[in-house]
């Protein structure tokens, strides 16, 4: 799973023009630390990759990660799930998001379109990660013909699983619930407070998490972040659906 680059807009050097001829007019001089400010700006819009400059446009980022499509559940995998996707789709849309930050709309199936990796380790290969949780296209077909609550019909011989919110919400949520596919209990880890052994573990599937080799902006915040989503949730899951520490 990759992390999602920044952008900048090329209209804005024709604006700094316009207000640096406005202020010669009035009988001023510009520093020429302000000239070498702006024309720094210039050259780093410039050269920023074209997907680039398209997604600081149209991708508009979230303070604060939007509740699951999904409802019920442990509320401590909720928060988890929410705190993956603060890292990978922190968008205001980020079921229908690709790498790179173009949005899809059509979501009856995993989009599988590779778009280049502009920075990081990975660079100039390409991605098909996708989604709220960036499932790769292997990845999703893996894991959904595990865990999707709703799977093809039998006489669909090339049915595709359904990539839409809910369906992206339950397998993940049951694949963080499944011991055997991590080796590791995430629920009972997450009860005792192990938020960090839990990232490490999960950090080879997101490597935005921390101990990854494409650490963000976001992953520092991660910590607080999931304490947070984990009081929205606990404060809003029905007492039934909170476990204890021994269930």
């Amino acid at each position: 799973m990759t992390s999602l680059p920044s952008e900048s807009s090329s209209q804005q050097p024709k604006k700094r023009l316009k207000r640096r001829r406005i202020k010669r007019n009035k009988g001023g001089s510009i520093p020429l630390t302000l000239l070498l400010l702006f024309g720094a700006t210039w050259l780093t819009v410039q050269t920023l990759p074209s997907g680039s400059l398209r997604q600081i446009q149209e991708t508009v980022w979230v303070s604060h990660p939007k509740p699951l499509a999904m409802e019920g559940g442990d509320p401590y995998i909720r928060a988890l799930m929410r705190t993956i996707s603060a890292a990978e789709s922190n968008t205001s849309e980020p079921y229908g998001i690709l790498y790179g930050g173009d949005i899809i709309p059509e979501l009856s199936r995993h989009p599988d379109i590779c778009v280049e990796i502009v920075a990081g380790p990975n660079q100039g290969n390409c991605t098909t990660a996708a989604g709220r949780y960036q499932f790769l296209t292997k990845t999703w077909k893996e894991k959904a013909a595990q865990y999707h609550p709703d799977p093809p019909a039998w006489f669909e011989v090339w049915g595709e699983y359904s990539f839409d919110p809910e369906s992206q919400d339950l397998v993940v949520y049951h694949w963080l619930r499944d011991t055997a596919a991590w080796g590791y209990d995430i629920p009972a880890a997450l009860r005792e407070g192990r938020l960090d052994d839990v990232l490490r573990r999960l950090s080879g599937t997101w490597t935005s998490l921390g101990y990854g080799i494409e650490s963000n902006s976001m992953t520092s915040r991660l910590p607080r972040i999931y304490q947070n989503l984990l009081e929205e949730e606990l404060e809003n899951a029905p007492s039934s659906a909170v476990p204890t520490a021994d269930h």
